[in-house]
């Protein structure tokens, strides 16, 4: 699939089928995620596999009202910000959404899909997620993406409006 491909077709994927996902899948969400640009090069991320059905019904409820789409996902990538490794102070917000913008396309290259939960400044649900995964003090948990093989076929959106598009001036 070409990159622009990709970009106009992915979806938003809250259902799955009971279809495991290969860790060479997860690897390449990964290594996808991992190759995303970052201010100065800081990487300031890092990655938590949840695979434990019993830990992703439990972020379910913790995270997201008992949303459904984590009890069927097959697997959960949480995305973690890590200030101290910043290129530049305050921009591990932009750089952990590079590295979420590249797991949503390399899952749907993979023929997989997901949704961005975002979990970034909505204090409930980084407490309810630092409950299931003990993730330290010092790091934010920033986004989390079940991960599965689609039960549902959503057909592409054009999404292109002319109306927010301003040049040279407001």
């Amino acid at each position: 699939m070409d990159t622009l491909k990709a970009i106009m077709s992915r979806r938003s994927i809250r259902k799955f089928k009971d279809e495991p996902v290969s860790d060479a899948a997860i690897k390449k969400i990964l290594e996808a995620a991992m190759n995303a640009p970052s201010a100065g090069d800081g990487k300031p991320w890092h990655f938590v596999v949840i695979r434990d059905h019993d830990k992703l019904s439990t972020i379910a409820d913790n995270v997201d009202e008992g949303n459904q789409m984590f009890k069927q996902a097959q697997a959960a990538i949480l995305v973690v910000g890590d200030p101290s490794k910043e290129g530049f102070p305050g921009f591990y917000p932009q750089d952990c959404s590079c590295a979420s913008q590249n797991i949503y396309l390399a899952a749907h290259e993979l023929g997989l899909g997901t949704v961005w939960i975002a979990l970034w400044s909505v204090k409930p649900r980084i407490d309810g997620i630092r409950a299931v995964i003990d993730v330290p003090e010092n790091l934010e948990p920033f986004a989390i993406f079940p991960i599965g093989v689609p039960n549902e076929d959503l057909p592409e959106e054009y999404r292109y409006d002319e109306s927010r598009v301003h040049t040279d001036k407001w």
